[in-house]
Order: structure tokens, then C-alpha cells, then sequence
């Protein structure tokens, strides 16, 4: 995985974003400048949320 700036998140990234001190994967829907829908690959229902609100966002990269 790859450390991404948020505002770099494109539809279809699988990302790994910390909530409440707790790794969770999630899977980009949509992804405008300001904001991202994720699904977090958990039966949870998609959320939209701000990029600057995020944090830190680590990015599935297959070739690395």
C-alpha cells in the first residue's frame, strides 16, 4: 500500500483509512475534488465524506 493524498482518490481505488484509531477498508465509489463516496467493505451503507476530513488515506497499489 501507498500513502495517497486525498484530493488523488479516483472511483474504483481501494483505500485503507483509520476511524477511531481502527484500520478500515473501503472501496471509492465516486470521487469529486471535495468530496468521496466509500463503501467500507463491511455490510456498512456507503458513506459520503469530505476529502480534507479524511486523514491520512493509504492506497492499494497492485504493483507494488
Amino acid at each position: 500500500m501507498s500513502t495517497a493524498v486525498a484530493t488523488r482518490l479516483h472511483a474504483g481505488d481501494v483505500i485503507e483509512i483509520d476511524i477511531e484509531s481502527e484500520a478500515v477498508t473501503a472501496l471509492v465509489l465516486l470521487a469529486t475534488h471535495e468530496f468521496v463516496i466509500l463503501d467500507p467493505c463491511d455490510g456498512r451503507t456507503p458513506v459520503v465524506a469530505r476529502l480534507e476530513d479524511l486523514g491520512p488515506v493509504r492506497r492499494f497499489d497492485p504493483a507494488m
